[in-house]
């Protein structure tokens, strides 16, 4: 298993920025002419369905925005910067340098000069607020930290804590940055909503709805590509040259040739060596055919994998953790993850809410030997359920109520892997007694059909594969697919409750608990409040972990591109799902073509 040495831990432990590595510098308005085509892969929706909303991203945001939060997307509207997950360094795009003042708990970020967008209008200061003030507007958990943003001029921004917490330096720095002239009006309608009455007003609802449903005719891009629109079909699309975009004379091809599809289609592409990198979760079949014909497969850490999810309203028997309990020991997942992935699908150990790779530096020793070890033991999993009063009829379980228990799981179908892994669960509990139907939706419908609650059981993600912080983590168990979050698109998820009784540990209130989970200046204050929830989740399970997944992603060097990562190089730490090595490599000009 690979393992990460923890970015942000010293960090954290002074509330100080992590260092920063200033290779990426601005370099904008040379004409192409190095020539050189890349070709990647990644699922969009085209147009009518997909659309240019970039709000949010990469935290929440507007569903099924093309390419904006996805590896690519940062080449289109680049981040202030992008981390280097193993050396713990901030590599610097759009800002020139930030500071922290400890004092008054205040971020200060200097931005590149001369940065401009794709309209000719500058990017400034201005464009961070309204970054930021529309993040408030749908709801993204950094307002829990912060309190107040300005543009004391034009080069220069600043955020306000109202609280030390160190994952503040990730949303401030990883943000998408979006432009003042496509939002600025949704941003100043945000700060009025935000000084009238916060949230709950029926003003905020209003421009939330607004703001989620909103669909320009095209991005204002500042980063060195833009898309070239007329490409844009169902197969495929094209990036080409912003010759005025950060860093146009630095990347090293002319354009970007980029696949549409999810596994089943990504796979033909790679064995006919139409693409050069693919981050998708092929079997294992697909992985040794790609390597006897040329790829080098990397296995970077990816930080999570799938869980089961439980709607708590459609299935109320499941709001006894006990069940929970049960269900977790009633299947085998380390045949889950293999089946699924190979050896790229490992089963977790902890069941703490986060990767395993990240638990040695995040917790004390005292707080991961309270956690109970979860084993496939069928007879234990019956045990639980008898003592939550289902009853064995046959060869089959029975609630308390002489229901037979029969579910249907909703999946996503076209993850060739999260497929595989849902067929297998189903399997098991059926011979278990526990009936499971499965009904497969495509992935861009799937997590929407959750948010709404339109689902038994279903899979969706656990862990974090985009932030390496535990906090990131906590945040996608507890809150992305439920109602704080799942509210964006109209529901309220699987609708666990944040205020909850935990055995042991008496009413908490997760909210807060999540919320301390990112704040805070004192490393053993920090490892401590990390302790806690991971015991909570430990406990309660309000999702259920199914196998922690490792990359197996298929480079192709000497066709188009000369040479991609390898191994060895610490970059390949970075989960690429999360300041993907290969788009970095590209916008700082180390991926070269043939």
């Amino acid at each position: 298993m690979s393992t990460l040495g923890v970015a942000g831990v010293t960090a954290a432990a002074g509330c100080a920025p992590a260092k920063v590595d200033q290779s990426s510098d601005n370099k904008s308005g040379a004409p192409a002419g190095k020539g050189g085509e890349y070709h990647g892969v990644y699922p969009y929706l085209p147009p009518p369905q997909g659309n240019f909303n970039a709000v949010g991203k990469p935290y929440v945001g507007a569903p099924n925005t093309i390419m904006i939060g996805n590896p690519y997307g940062d080449l289109l509207l680049p981040p202030s910067g992008y981390y280097h997950w193993k050396e713990q360094t901030w590599e610097l795009f759009l800002a020139e340098s930030y500071q922290l003042d400890k004092a008054t708990n205040t971020y200060t970020v200097k931005i590149k000069p001369n940065l401009k967008w794709s309209d000719g209008k500058p990017l400034t200061s201005k464009d961070y607020v309204t970054t930021f003030w529309c993040q408030y507007a749908i709801n993204s958990p950094l307002w829990s930290y912060i309190d107040e943003i300005d543009a004391p001029d034009d080069s220069t921004f600043t955020m306000k804590m109202n609280q030390p917490a160190m994952v503040v330096e990730r949303y401030l720095l990883r943000s998408n940055i979006i432009s003042t002239a496509v939002y600025g009006d949704f941003a100043d309608r945000a700060k009025q909503a935000h000084d009238n009455g916060g949230t709950e007003s029926a003003e905020f609802t209003k421009l939330n709805d607004e703001l989620i449903k909103f669909s320009p005719d095209k991005f204002v891009v500042s980063g060195p590509y833009d898309i070239d629109y007329k490409t844009i079909n169902n197969t495929q699309l094209t990036f080409v040259k912003n010759p005025s975009g950060f860093n146009a004379n630095t990347v090293n091809f002319d354009t970007l040739l980029i696949y549409n599809g999810e596994t089943p289609t990504a796979t033909p592409l790679v064995l006919s060596k139409d693409v050069d990198y693919a981050t998708h979760g092929f079997p294992v079949a697909s992985e040794k055919q790609f390597e006897s014909i040329g790829y080098k497969i990397l296995r970077p850490p990816t930080y999570g994998g799938p869980a089961l999810f439980m709607s708590y309203d459609k299935v109320p028997e499941f709001k006894d953790y006990k069940v929970r309990q049960a269900l977790i020991q009633a299947f085998d997942h380390s045949q889950n993850g293999t089946v699924a992935l190979g050896e790229s699908g490992v089963a977790p150990e902890l069941y703490a809410g986060f990767s395993d790779n990240l638990a040695d530096a995040w917790m004390e020793d005292d707080a991961k030997s309270k956690l109970t070890k979860y084993t496939f033991d069928q007879d234990k999993a019956a045990s639980g359920l008898e003592g939550a009063g289902w009853k064995r009829s046959g060869n089959a379980w029975k609630l308390p109520n002489g229901k037979a228990a029969n579910y249907q799981l909703l999946y996503p179908s076209d993850y060739a892997d999260w497929s595989a892994a849902a067929k297998d669960i189903a399997q098991q509990l059926t011979k278990f007694g526990i009936k499971i139907t499965l009904h497969g939706v495509v992935s861009t419908q799937q997590p929407i059909d959750v948010d709404k609650g339109n689902f038994q059981l279903a899979l969706q993600g656990w862990g974090n594969s985009s932030h390496p912080y535990p906090y990131f983590s906590f945040v996608a168990a507890f809150l992305t697919h439920n109602y704080p979050i799942a509210k964006n698109n109209g529901g309220k998820g699987m609708d666990f409750p944040l205020k909850t009784t935990v055995p042991g540990m008496g009413t908490v209130d997760i909210q807060k608990l999540i919320d301390a989970s990112g704040a805070g200046i004192d490393e053993a204050a920090l490892k401590k409040n990390i302790g806690q929830l991971a015991q909570v989740f430990n406990t309660l399970l309000p999702i259920i972990p199914m196998y922690e997944r490792h990359g197996n992603t298929p480079t192709l060097n000497g066709k188009r591109v000369k040479q991609f990562p390898t191994e060895d190089d610490p970059i390949t730490q970075n989960s690429p799902y999360g300041d993907n090595e290969v788009s970095l490599w590209i916008m700082n000009g180390k991926l070269q073509p043939v």
